[in-house]
């Protein structure tokens, strides 16, 4: 094993990417520390120089009454609905200037009231990782409200329309106000919708609304986004052209790249990686310290949100980013929903989904910290393992897979063992163990929580309670197979595979990858 084993602590070789060469430091503790003093400073700085952020961002009371409660959540977490509106408006309402519509594609105003991309983001109390759920906008659902079953980017719409029509019956000539109550009554339905089909009442405690405008600002603030297409793709429709490979985006082509609809595989369910996608680079962007160290770049990102995104009211944005101050993009985890296929109700093409699934792939990736049996894997947590806070364990992620790092520190902090962050190194093929002699007990503990046979090496340069890890290109092998004897049958499965998205595709398209998309890489998608 060359290549990995420490030294005296000399700098580290990093690449563009912040990718450790040779070796790997032991200071990955320092950097997070780092970061979060960072994050507080500069909350701090946007307070005494920007103002208070919170100030001249346009909010809506979608948790008004007895509901208001949801602003400080009973258990700590924080369920965010993220929706994406096709609004031809800004966040204030005032329309969208012609030739701004037209440099963004926007095209004929027809489906302004539908919802096109609905998101649920959740957050645990203790801010180290999130799980954002995408719901297909075509999904057949029963409505909130008692409008039915209709796809389930209706539901604002007909509550919208309902509203409006019944504020004018009582004689109301105000448009402007009644638009506004309309358009709160369209979002607490579809909040209730999306509760209700998820059984679980009051479950969103935050909302979040962008407009096409919001995509072109954020972005240029950012000074792009970072994805990649898997194929060159050139389509008129949306206005989108771009070529193949990694690539930087902003501005009119960030909203083509999340907006089109025509000339994909798998249609929909393709449109919804897109956005994952470029989610995950926002994610990835902000965390970066181009932004982080760079106080100017933050007062354009909050300017740019204040102009194009619609929040609900008495929602404190400087304490969110303190509660997030622990998070990092490996630990920021992109899912959709499983669905049963394309199917034809009323003359509509829509997605048949099974309610039930449904609930049991959300309750696995959003199971509240207070509920002992169920953790963000979807089986049962991972109980502590007697005698693993005795072990230190260091995590060098030479597996090729940018999340696995974190998600492995997660499971091990689960089950007792001490350490922190982890560090990503070139790829390596083989997993092993370094230890120090007499520390054999502690690798049995090791494998023990991964559930796997990893190899180990006795190593007198290690420290005593120390345990070093380096997972090479096999574990993320065997990690990503289906097969259930690749986890030896031992253990908590924390790695077993995302639920695949089942669809039948009538134009021969790829099916959805397997992997989630994460913050912590680049994800090539179609």
């Amino acid at each position: 094993m060359t290549g990995w084993r420490r030294g005296p602590v000399e700098a580290p070789t990093v690449d563009r990417r912040g990718r450790v060469g040779t070796f790997a430091l032991r200071g990955g503790k320092v950097v997070i520390s780092l970061l979060s003093v960072t994050v507080l400073a500069l909350t701090w700085y946007v307070w005494q120089f920007i103002g208070n952020v919170n100030e001249g961002v346009t909010t809506t009371d979608v948790f008004d009454g007895e509901e208001s409660l949801r602003a400080e959540p009973l258990d700590g977490a924080i369920d965010i609905l993220l929706v994406g509106q096709d609004s031809r408006t800004d966040a204030q309402g005032n329309p969208l200037p012609q030739e701004v519509l037209d440099r963004l594609h926007a095209g004929e105003a027809n489906g302004e009231r539908q919802t096109d991309t609905m998101i649920l983001v959740h957050i645990p109390q203790d801010g180290t990782r999130a799980s954002a759920i995408s719901f297909p906008r075509d999904s057949w659902v029963e409505l909130a409200g008692g409008y039915g079953s209709h796809k389930l980017n209706s539901a604002f719409v007909y509550a919208y329309n309902d509203t409006f029509n019944t504020l004018q019956e009582q004689g109301r000539t105000d448009l402007e106000q009644i638009d506004e109550e309309a358009k709160v009554a369209g979002r607490k339905n579809l909040i209730a919708t999306i509760e209700q089909l998820l059984g679980k009442p009051g479950l969103i405690d935050r909302y979040a609304e962008v407009n096409l405008a919001s995509f072109y600002e954020v972005t240029k603030a950012l000074g792009g986004v970072e994805v990649c297409l898997r194929n060159p793709v050139r389509e008129r429709n949306s206005g989108i052209n771009l070529r193949a490979g990694r690539q930087t985006i902003q501005g009119v082509q960030a909203l083509a790249f999340v907006r089109q609809r025509y000339d994909l595989p798998n249609g929909d369910l393709d449109r919804i990686a897109r956005q994952q996608a470029f989610l995950s680079g926002l994610v990835r962007k902000m965390l970066s310290p181009d932004v982080l160290f760079d106080p100017g770049k933050i007062s354009d990102v909050v300017g740019a949100v204040q102009k194009s995104v619609v929040l609900s009211k008495d929602w404190d944005l400087l304490q969110f980013a303190a509660q997030l101050r622990n998070l990092n993009g490996a630990n920021v985890e992109f899912r959709t929903i499983p669905v049963v296929g394309n199917t034809w109700i009323g003359g509509a093409a829509v997605l048949e989904i099974d309610v039930d699934e449904v609930r049991r792939f959300v309750d696995g990736l959003i199971a509240h910290e207070n509920d002992p049996e169920t953790s963000p894997g979807g089986s049962s947590a991972p109980s502590t393992i007697p005698g693993a806070e005795a072990y230190t364990v260091e995590i060098y992620n030479a597996s090729g897979l940018d999340a696995l790092g974190g998600q492995i520190r997660e499971q091990l902090r689960q089950q007792g063992f001490l350490g922190e962050s982890s560090a990503t190194m070139d790829p390596q093929a083989s997993t092993v163990v370094r230890y120090a002699p007499g520390d054999e007990a502690g690798v049995e503990l090791l494998r023990q929580a991964l559930g796997a046979d990893l190899a180990a090496e006795r190593d007198a340069t290690v420290p005593p309670g120390q345990l070093q890890v380096l997972f090479g290109t096999d574990f993320q092998a065997a990690t990503t197979d289906t097969t259930p004897a690749n986890y030896a049958g031992q253990g908590p499965q924390f790695f077993a595979p995302p639920h695949r998205a089942q669809t039948q595709q009538d134009d021969g398209g790829d099916d959805p990858p397997d992997e989630p998309i994460t913050a912590g890489d680049v994800p090539c998608v179609n």
